[in-house]
């Protein structure tokens, strides 16, 4: 005897309903989440990745709340499920900026600040310095697997915040005080190159009132520049471990905002 499998419209919903939170909260990721948002990353190519993730993880969440998709509220639900992953992938952005913040600080100490390059990403005109620091960081990342915790740290916020739970429980002030660890996160990378570079130019500063009959310009800025790509090789050197410390401090953050 043949048996029939029937599918009524609840279960069809319901079934939809699996798929799209978990669809909505992942394109919203890879949507501001750095080197995904590139120009180069088409549209149709993330909308695939999103869905591709949301059908391996699906069967491993909690049950989602009995939501008609087509409802109301199962709009405000989407936009709630948007804004979380907006706030990673901001918080993700905000690790990339320190690394180019670094590299803007350094050049403008060693007169380079005139050298620009167009980034291909926000389509405006940034530092050479803080470019390069910017690929070194998207390399890095991908060296140390921060993408796999990255969807790993997804993977658990259904089961930390599931779906259905109010935006308000997360705590968006830790997240915003980022802002603030950003700058002071530059500033503790650049600041033995922006020593060294004071240092020099102190030095012929006061060369300049010992002998003012020479030309210091000249022979200052090449020293200046030499000395500069000498601060920027040492600062290269213990950027790897720092970018590790400052992912965990990333990630760390957004898990315990999260609850």
């Amino acid at each position: 005897m043949n048996s029939l499998i029937e599918l009524t419209s609840g279960d069809i919903v319901s079934w939809m309903g699996t798929m799209w939170w978990p669809f909505v909260r992942f394109s919203a990721l890879l949507w501001s989440m750095p080197i995904f948002d590139s120009p180069v990353v088409t549209p149709r190519s993330r909308i695939l990745l999103s869905m591709m993730l949301s059908f391996l993880i699906a069967p491993q969440l909690p049950l989602a709340p009995a939501i008609d998709i087509f409802s109301f509220d199962a709009v405000l639900l989407t936009v709630e499920q948007v804004i979380f992953g907006v706030l990673m992938g901001l918080s993700l952005r905000i690790l990339f900026e320190v690394m180019s913040l670094v590299g803007l600080v350094l050049s403008m100490q060693m007169g380079l600040s005139m050298a620009l390059v167009m980034d291909p990403g926000s389509g405006s005109q940034v530092a050479l310095l803080g470019q390069i620091f910017w690929l070194m960081a998207a390399l890095l990342f991908f060296a140390a697997d921060g993408h796999l915790i990255t969807l790993h740290v997804m993977t658990q916020s259904f089961t930390v915040w599931p779906i259905g739970t109010s935006i308000y429980e997360v705590d968006i002030r830790a997240i915003l005080n980022l802002f603030a660890w950003l700058f002071a996160s530059t500033l503790l990378l650049s600041l033995p190159g922006v020593i060294a570079m004071l240092l020099v130019n102190l030095t012929f500063g006061v060369a300049s009132r010992a002998a003012p009959s020479l030309n210091i310009f000249v022979l200052g800025f090449p020293m200046a520049l030499l000395m500069g790509f000498f601060c920027v090789f040492m600062t290269l050197t213990y950027t790897g471990g720092a970018f590790s410390n400052l992912t965990y401090h990333v990630l760390s953050v957004f898990s315990e905002a999260m609850g």
